[in-house]
Formats: C-alpha cells, structure tokens, sequence
C-alpha cells in the first residue's frame, strides 16, 4: 500500500480560511453556489481523505489545500462560505494504492470533479499524469509521486443564473421529427457568414444565417457529435492529430472547453435559446459508457483516483478492466452512484441547458448488467421511470463490442434506435445487389420485424444512410474502397465492407456522365431515406456531396478533411439541396408518409383496403416467386390514404402515394395500377428528372418509364366518389 501527504501549510491567509470551512451537506453532488458560499460533494466510498484544492484563476499554481470535514453516506463534503462563482479547484483523494485489489488512490495526482459544471485548461501529456511509473517492472502496479496538477484541466464554479426570455421548446412530435447529425465545431469551422472568432463554437452555431439554413432544409431537430468535455488521446497528439468526434468524456456535466467562444458556459443556454427560437430542438449525442482514463495503463484524471473499483467494471482480477466499448474501459452503471451521476447528468442537460434529447453511443453497454443485456436492467428503467428523463426524445445506438452487443429492436418502449439494417439494405439495394427487394420492403416499412413490438411506434426506428462514422453521402457514391491514409494507420483503420459503389471511377472525376450518375444515386438515396417509414437521419452536408475524400473514419481529422466546405458548393450541389428541401416538405405534406401504425399489408375487412400493397413492375401483387427472385430490381409500394391511422377511425382520408425504386440499370416499364374514385396519378419526384417544376398527370394503368437507377414517386389525383 503507497500513499503521500500534502505539503505542510502555514500561512495565516490558508489558517483562515481552513478555519471557516463549515461541514457543508452530501447533497447535491458537485461544486454548487447558494448565492452565499460554495458546497462541494463528492462521492467515494473507499478513500480515507479528500482534499479541495484550490488554484489562481488561470488554473495554474495551487494556492492552498482544504479536507472535507464530513463523511456522510459515502460522499465527502464541506461548505466555504466565502467561495465564489469563478472558483477554480480539483480534488486530491487518499486512499490504498492496490491495484490487484482494484484501488488505485494516488493524492499526488489532481483529479476533476465528477460533477464539475465547467471544466478549464487542457490535458497535457507528461508522466506526471498517470499513477504508476512509466517504464517500472509491472508498471501499473508501481506507485508515481510527482505532481500531476500542472499537467491537466481544473473545475470551475459556476453562477447558473440565466435569462431564458420568450424561447419555448419546439416540442416537435417524434412522428414529424427529421433529424440531422452534426459535429459542432466542423460546421461553422469554414462558414463565410459566421464571424472568426466564433467558428466551430457554440456561439457559430447559434448564428441566424446557420440556423435558418438548417430550418429552410427542412430538419427539426439537430444531432450534435459529443460537446461534454474530452481529451485528445496521446497516441494521436503524437501523430499531431485530435479526437476529433469527441468520444472520449472525462466531464459528464461541463461543454467541451475549446467550443467556447467565451469564458461562460452560458454561452451553450443562448445557443439553445436561439435554436429554439427558430423552431429547432437539440439532440446531443453523449458518451457514458466509458472515459477517456483507458485501462490499467490509462492516466489517473478523475474516476480512477477517486475510486477505481466503484466507477469501472473490474475483470475477474480487478487489477484489469472490462473493455466492452474498444477502449480500454467501461463505466460500471450498476453502481448505485455511478447510475446516479448519469441521471444526474442527463436531467442536467435536459432541465437546466433545456436540450431536447440525447442519443446514446453504444447503449447496449448501459443496458448491461453483470450477467448480460437486460432491457429491464438498471438504467433503462431509471431512465424510463423519471419524470424528466421519459419526457425527452431517447435514442439508442443499439450495440457495442461486448457479449450479445447487437440489440436491434430490443431496447424497451419508449426508446427510439438506430436501425443499421436499413442503412445496409437501402445501400446495398441501390449499388445493384441481387435478391435485396423482400428486405427493401420491410425497411421501407419502419423494420416492423424489428420494432413492431410492445406497443412501440415507427417512429421508434431511426432511419439513415450515413452518419459521422463511415462514408458521406457522396463518398458513398464515388469510392469503392475506403482511403483512411491521413489517419496514420495505413489505412488499416475503418471499416473495409462499405456497400458503396464508385459509378465506375474511383474519386473525383470531370467525366458528366458519372457525376450525373453519382448525384442521381444520392437523389435516390435520399428520397429512399425520406419517404421512408421511421424517423429519418440526415448527416450534415450529404444534402451538398459534402466529401471527406474517401475516408470512412475521420474521428482524428480536426481540419478541412471534417470541416464543412461551405465554398464547395456549385450549381450540382445547390439543385442538392433544393431537392432535399422538396422531399423534406412532402414528408411534412404527406402523413401517409409517417403513419403511427406500422404497415403491415395485410386487408382490413371494416375498411376494404390494405394500408401498403407491393407491387411489380406489370401494376399488380408481388407474387412469392417474384419476391424470391434474386434478379428482381424493381419494386413498387402503394401506400393508401384510406387506411386508419390510429385507434379511433377519422372521417377524412389521406393522399395516397405510389412509390416505385427501380435499382436496375435499365428502364423499367411500371404500369400505375388503378385506384379507388380517383382520376389518376400526379408526379410529384422523379429522381431522373431534371425539371423539378413540371407535375406531369398519368391516367391509371398508363404505363411510365422509369429510368434506371432511378425512383418515383406519384400523388393520387382525387376525382368524384364511385357510388
């Protein structure tokens, strides 16, 4: 067992103040302002002391050193009364230095508050940073002594207090909800109209021009890459490279220090007030499954010196972490506490900085406990019973490294999840694979073989073709092969099984007959993916061919590789993003396209329609053998307005629509099948066309030409009821 004492403090000034340090209480966790001194409260149920440091305003020398006086269910805690917001501390935490016994308390290294509301300064990499000696026999086991407290960020108190004025959350229904992915910084990192100095901030997001852009697209609702506090891993800092997506928490509670175009985290409240303001809701992406302390061999910057063996999942030899997420560590949720900082965590998000929901990286980990994934387990019930928590829009990513990881369709209600088997079965269909129509169909239909349980909804399926991790859109269309070589891995990183099909030229090309092709592919692509049952993802940029230049894992490339190109855009991406703002619109337009029932195709005797009928190219029924023919590349679904819409029967009637995909390369001649009292068939989307103004009518059973490697898709022209 190592352990170190502070050094001796003298003066009058810190005597004084350490005599006025009043016992504080256990709740509520954190650095906490009352108007009148600071409380601080952290959880350890194995350490033997805490130390509050506190250091200039800068962060950078330690002024003085004050022990928490109480120990009260576990938690460490005091109360100075003379502390203001503008604080800046860290904690040091005695305690066994036992890492075959799991413990890992090291006072020599300072440690960031778990519940710090700012986080100041970055990590710099030094020896001094980690608890074991770099380079001793059986390192992790050896005991370091120097001062980390140079090397790594400082908490900071904060004053809450903030004017939120007439914004209002937008509210939207998870039924209208289009959602669009984003990283922070990479999105105003080159915008013309945001001024320097706030690019790649929370203060760039929040510009009118940006904001109304993304409005006019026509998303409701924007997904931002993790803004918690990160580091960057040292294995990339000596490449000169960042984490650049942010998956790498160290603080559940504090913005990321370098989106801050300003001192205050406040600044993260405007930005929202003005999202909201617009009509846009918040989504963030969040990180608990793991932090950025990695394994045995990671630094000690929090967690792990303050008490190893309650914040981790220990192997079996608790010297040793379990890694479910690839990353040397995971967050042990089945500690009462630990569970409790995350919920602490989301309400503060969701109440205090009002975001509108969170969607959760590698989810299957929070849902695990000990023995395995349990959609009944600890935290999707904490989440599902809270008042706040089950009021917000929760979306999981539904898998992780670890045993039984794929959890597709199975997290409980009230859950929304990405739906990788859309993504896969959409790309795969329009690259040209045999044998794809029967799994198009149930993806077209919100994967009710997947989510149609329990009395879950489609909206409960997010649905997307990209998203940060993999190709853009348009590298989707114009490389066959990833090229990760900036990464510094030999492009060894990513993923090599894209689904991605180059049109017949590798990378950038001058010949128009294959940029025609690529941008008609992601036309078809995009209206797959927005007319569509589910809840749609877009990924920020894929509405202009945003490219990254082929690399399908830019998670270190903090620079024009990432950054939205906003100069990029030429007369071929402006019609993009006009097209995207056309099929944005007949979603909203249209409610057969996002039903609250899932389709099912079966035929309601009551109403003698069926809600969606699949169709071959001659205008009538697939047939069995028709579906498991292996060439057929054509599909056609008749959504019909007729059907009901909820439990209680409504006296009007919904268009219905025709949607047909043609995924061969040839024409196909689809013959529009007649309709209940109607006249015809109106166009409203020809992914082909380039005439985007002209709605052409079709008599029923006139046959149209649909081009190849095309989709269409057709309004139903009312007419005077047959009796």
């Amino acid at each position: 067992m190592h352990g170190a004492s502070p050094p001796a403090r003298t003066s009058r000034v810190a005597a004084a103040r350490r005599s006025r340090v009043r016992e504080g209480l256990p709740f509520p966790l954190g650095a906490v302002w009352d108007g009148i001194g600071v409380n601080f409260a952290i959880f350890s149920a194995r350490a033997t002391k805490v130390e509050l440091c506190l250091f200039d305003e800068a962060g950078q020398k330690e002024l003085e050193r004050v022990e928490l006086p109480e120990y009260t269910d576990e938690v460490w805690h005091g109360y100075l009364p003379d502390a203001r917001p503008g604080l800046t501390y860290g904690y040091r935490v005695h305690g066994p230095y036992e890492p075959k016994a799991g413990n890992r308390f090291n006072p020599n290294k300072l440690l960031l508050d778990p519940y710090a509301k700012q986080i100041i300064g970055e990590l710099k990499w030094d020896p001094a940073v980690f608890g074991y000696t770099i380079g001793a026999p059986d390192a992790d086991l050896s005991f370091d002594t120097r001062d980390s407290a140079r090397f790594v960020p400082k908490c900071r108190v904060i004053d809450p207090a903030f004017t939120w004025g007439r914004a209002r959350r937008p509210e939207v229904p998870w039924e209208r909800t289009i959602l669009y992915e984003m990283h922070l910084r990479g999105y105003t990192k080159l915008h013309p109209a945001v001024e320097e100095r706030n690019r790649g901030t929370f203060s760039g997001l929040l510009h009118h021009e940006v904001v109304e852009y993304i409005r006019d697209l026509g998303a409701t609702s924007i997904e931002l890459l993790p803004i918690h506090a990160f580091v960057d891993d040292s294995y990339l800092v000596d490449k000169k490279l960042r984490n650049y997506w942010g998956y790498n928490t160290i603080g559940f509670f504090a913005p990321q220090p370098r989106y801050m175009a300003t001192p205050f985290v406040n600044e993260f409240k405007e930005m929202v007030a003005h999202l909201h303001d617009m009509g846009l809701e918040l989504i963030l992406d969040v990180v608990y499954n793991h932090t950025a302390e990695g394994n045995e061999l990671g630094p000690t910057l929090s967690f792990k010196g303050i008490d190893n063996a309650s914040y981790y999942r220990l192997a079996p030899d608790p010297r040793y972490y379990i890694n479910d997420t690839g990353t040397g560590n995971t967050l042990n949720l089945s500690n009462q506490r630990v569970l409790q900082m995350v919920a602490d965590s989301l309400r503060y998000w969701a109440q205090e900085m009002r975001v509108d929901g969170f969607r959760f990286d590698l989810a299957t980990i929070l849902a695990r406990e000990p023995y395995g994934f349990d959609e009944g387990g600890g935290f999707l019930d904490a989440c599902r019973q809270d008042p706040v928590l089950s009021s917000v829009k929760l979306i999981a990513e539904p898998w992780d490294l670890g045993p039984g990881g794929y959890q597709v369709g199975h997290f409980s209600p009230g859950w929304a999840e990405w739906n990788d088997r859309f993504r896969d079965t959409v790309r795969a269909y329009w690259k040209g694979d045999a044998g794809k129509v029967g799994d198009l169909a149930a993806r077209l239909t919100a994967s009710a073989d997947l989510f149609n349980r329990r009395g879950r909804k489609p909206y409960a399926c997010v649905n997307f073709i990209t998203a940060h991790d993999g190709f853009t859109l348009n590298d989707l269309v114009s490389y066959n092969d990833k090229h990760n070589e900036a990464n510094g891995e030999d492009n060894r990183d990513g993923h090599s099984q894209n689904l991605s099909w180059n049109c017949g030229t590798e990378g950038p090309t001058d010949d128009q007959a294959v940029i025609a092709l690529r941008f008609r592919q992601m036309r078809n692509l995009l209206a797959t993916l927005l007319f569509s049952q589910g809840t749609p993802m877009i990924l920020a940029g894929d509405e202009f061919a945003r490219t990254q230049n082929g690399n399908n894992n830019a998670y270190a490339q903090d620079n024009e590789i990432s950054w939205v190109d906003w100069q990029a855009i030429g007369p071929n991406e402006t019609a993009l993003i006009d097209f995207v703002r056309r099929i944005t619109a007949i979603r909203r337009q249209q409610p057969v396209l996002r039903r609250s029932r899932f389709l099912t195709g079966t035929y309601d005797q009551r109403l003698k329609v069926k809600d969606v009928a699949w169709l071959a190219p001659n205008g009538r029924e697939m047939t069995p053998e028709q579906w498991r023919d292996p060439n057929a590349r054509c599909l056609g679904a008749m959504l019909d307005g007729r059907a009901q819409s909820t439990g209680i029967r409504k006296r009007g009637i919904d268009t219905s629509l025709l949607l047909i995909l043609n995924a061969h390369h040839d024409v196909v001649e689809f013959r529009l099948v007649g309709a209940y009292g109607g006249r015809g068939w109106k166009l409203l989307v020809d992914t082909n066309a380039t005439d985007t103004t002209v709605k052409p009518f079709f008599r029923f059973n006139s046959v149209y030409q649909v081009a190849g490697r095309s989709l269409a898709l057709f309004e139903f022209a009312r007419g005077r009821r047959r009796p």
